[in-house]
């Protein structure tokens, strides 16, 4: 049984450094959306402060195996063979449920999953433990510490209340000192702001940041906390002296400063306090396999040492956990997806929203519209007027070219973010309050963006609801992490190895799936998105969109339409069902298109209106397009999945030699749209006039036989609708390429 333990082990790193790639690209979101979002610096150098801030918390982390043994479990009640199958369950429900949520891009607690994990996989092997033995299930409590797990759900009502709170008065207060003029202002009220700013990060660091490292308890640490409240009045004088000759004497703008040292010092307390959520388990494991070694190879030997030893982590090792999270920073495409998150609800403009509205958000948003308006009324016109300037940024001038994208917030809201984050975390933990990292600073971002009128009428609904799936998705990573630690641990106790080695397969299998799917995924959005990046797009960048649209949309109704008359006649539901979804994904293409439409018009030149008008009508085209395709799509799935008559081997015959047509039609479309070939689209609009005459002549075919022959109502219906739809769906590609080869002639003409 040695070699199987040796393999667990090998697993149980392999898993860890798996853990780092997907739990970094979840946290990131915590030290680099403030930075990020107002652009207080370039890009390269942001992530190098970050990554100086990973470095240096995961080289001192103390490394300790506190979440293995902080009270989740007992390990002393359990042996050696059964730790090692709860460690193993563990971590592949770790890196399974975090890459979920990245995948979806949602922020979640690292903290919390692995807490849960550990609860739920103990909860399994004890049950199973106690089912084997005694059988009084009385004893779990002997196993578990149940009140952790109650302290980290309090933990998330408290970092959601309080944070979001707190966020919304400080940025409240802070918009009406600065405005969004904050220039004018900053040489006043921008000293003592800086102050209290950096004596907040300050404290940040020696409470927060040291807390997890190796320097914590030493005589040093020690009397910096006894005299916390001397060293933060001290702090305030100083900085806001330094901050004073800063602005006023060389000119510098301090809220850069305070943005970026307040990313370095979250970024140093996550790598210092969140490494052991990665690390941990798999160093419990280590130190349990070596006193399985120890024992002479006791499988049954119970592991009391583990629950009272603290053995620190060599720093080997922390060094390379640090150096992969510092990587995964740089490299992990899926870190940009769950900051993407937060920088789409929090941004100060309008944009296309992540999320639809839910009735809890519809709700919330008309009581708050109704609450406002009675405010109004209260509240006398010269002070509301007075409000409603200092939160005017309509005068704020942007430089606009294709290179620049604006900031999703000003350098105002991103120093409120990373302060407030920064003190409410410090105050949580020195007073051991539960408070989770990526809670508080997400809510913090959630409550100064409420504060700062970036939820406007227009975007409220989105915006809260996007807030809620988030708050809800926190809640499902404790139920998620429990459940399916519960489960593996319970499919590895009956099945041994070999289902050890099944899950480690399937984790590896989804994991890679999900790279995939997730890749895929960002490169459709990457080209969705490029028109906002834009400031002015002159007519030859307007036909290359509309012909990569015309393209992709061709292409995809090309095989939706085949699929589901193929399906339709194999009379295979599983096929049209398929074909449905696809369909789905078609629709949501062309909604995200006509989405986009406002940003698009807004980013062409100011004389362009007949360029405007013709973007508008391809998309318009497209959208007739593809409403001919669901319909076909989604009759055919109908049809067979009410079990009606199939169609007659002459309908299916017809069906398919339009198929066959329309098929060489939309290849030679797409292919000319690809190229570019232009000159193409005459003879393209002959072959669609031979097509749309046989869906006539099969149509009056049709009429022929239902007067003449029995027949299905059912089947002809069917059978008259696909033709009717083939025929519009003909007529919209018609109506397309007219208007390109008129727009294309135009165009060349204005350019002799």
């Amino acid at each position: 049984m040695q070699e199987y333990y040796i393999i667990m082990v090998i697993a149980l790193f392999g898993l860890a450094i798996t853990d780092l790639v997907v739990g970094v690209s979840n946290d990131a979101v915590n030290f680099l959306n403030s930075a990020f979002g107002s652009k207080a610096a370039p890009v390269k150098t942001i992530m190098i402060v970050a990554s100086f801030g990973i470095a240096i918390g995961a080289t001192f982390s103390s490394g300790m195996m506190e979440v293995a043994r902080k009270g989740i479990m007992d390990p002393s009640m359990f042996e050696f063979s059964e730790i090692m199958l709860i460690f193993m369950a563990v971590m592949i429900s770790d890196i399974i449920l975090l890459d979920v949520f990245n995948s979806l891009g949602l922020p979640t607690s690292t903290t919390v999953s692995i807490v849960f994990e550990l609860l739920g996989a103990s909860v399994s092997m004890a049950l199973y433990k106690i089912s084997k033995t005694t059988g009084d299930f009385s004893e779990l409590s002997n196993y578990i510490n149940s009140d952790k797990a109650l302290l980290i759900i309090s933990g998330i009502l408290l970092s959601v209340v309080i944070a979001f709170t707190v966020g919304a008065i400080v940025q409240y207060i802070s918009r009406l000192l600065f405005t969004f003029q904050y220039e004018k202002k900053i040489k006043s009220v921008g000293p003592l702001f800086g102050g209290f700013a950096f004596t907040a990060i300050t404290y940040f660091i020696l409470i927060k940041g040291l807390k997890g490292t190796s320097l914590y308890g030493t005589p040093e640490v020690e009397w910096i906390l006894n005299n916390t409240v001397y060293i933060v009045l001290i702090s305030f004088v100083i900085w806001s002296a330094i901050n004073y000759i800063l602005v006023n004497v060389f000119k510098l703008n301090i809220l850069k400063l305070i943005v970026v040292t307040g990313t370095f010092a979250v970024a140093l307390a996550f790598a210092g306090n969140d490494l052991v959520n990665f690390i941990g388990v798999p160093m419990a494991g280590l130190r349990a396999f070596e006193l399985y070694v120890e024992s002479g190879y006791n499988e049954h030997l119970m592991m009391s040492v583990l629950a009272s030893e603290k053995t620190a982590t060599p720093a080997i090792y922390l060094f390379a956990a640090g150096a992969i999270m510092v990587l995964t920073l740089w490299f992990s495409k899926k870190a940009k997806s769950v900051s993407e998150t937060e920088l789409s609800l929090a941004r100060q403009d309008e944009g296309a929203e992540r999320f639809q509205p839910n009735f809890i958000a519809k709700a919330i948003v008309r009581g708050s519209v109704s609450a406002s308006k009675g405010f109004d009324k209260i509240i006398p016109i010269s002070v509301s007027e007075g409000i409603d300037a200092r939160f005017d940024n309509k005068t704020i001038k942007l430089p606009r070219d294709k290179s620049f994208t604006p900031p999703a917030f000003d350098l105002v809201r991103a120093s409120v973010n990373v302060v407030m984050a920064s003190i409410l975390i410090s105050i949580g933990t020195s007073f051991k309050l539960p408070l989770s990292t990526t809670y508080v600073t997400f809510m913090v971002a959630m409550g100064t963006s409420l504060a700062d009128r970036a939820w406007d009428r227009e975007s409220a609904v989105y915006r809260v609801a996007g807030v809620l799936n988030v708050v809800a998705g926190w809640f499902s990573t404790a139920f998620s992490a429990f459940t399916s630690a519960l489960i593996m641990t319970y499919l590895m106790n009956i099945g041994g190895m070999p289902v050890v080695g099944i899950l480690l397969v399937l984790a590896i299998v989804l994991i890679t799936r999900s790279y995939i799917l997730h890749s895929q995924k960002m490169k459709e959005t990457d080209s969705e998105s490029k028109l906002r990046n834009q400031d002015r797009i002159n007519i030859n960048e307007i036909i290359d969109e509309s012909s990569e649209n015309i393209s992709k949309v061709i292409s995809s109704s090309r095989g939706i339409y085949s699929e589901a008359i193929d399906g339709l006649s194999k009379e295979n539901r599983k096929q049209l069902k398929k074909n449905k979804k696809e369909n789905k994904g078609l629709k949501k293409k062309m909604e995200a298109l006509k989405g986009n439409v406002f940003y698009f018009i807004k980013s062409m030149d100011e004389t362009s209106v007949e360029s405007s008008k013709f973007y508008i009508m391809t998309l318009d085209h497209l959208q007739d397009i593809t409403q001919s395709i669901s319909y076909v799509s989604k009759a055919s799935f109908d049809h067979v999945d009410n079990q009606h008559k199939a169609l007659k081997p002459n309908q299916i015959e017809d069906l398919k030699n339009i198929d066959t047509e329309l098929t060489i039609l939309f290849n030679d479309i797409e292919k000319a749209f690809s190229n570019k070939s232009f000159n193409q689209i005459d003879i393209l609009i002959k072959e669609r006039k031979y097509i749309e005459n046989d869906v006539s002549n099969l149509i009056e075919k049709q009429i022929t036989l239902v007067k003449t022959e029995d027949s299905s109502p059912k089947n002809s219906m069917l059978y008259f609708s696909i033709l009717l739809e083939t025929k519009d769906l003909i007529e919209a590609t018609w109506n397309l390429l007219n208007l390109h080869r008129d727009f294309y002639t135009g165009s060349e003409n204005k350019k002799k």
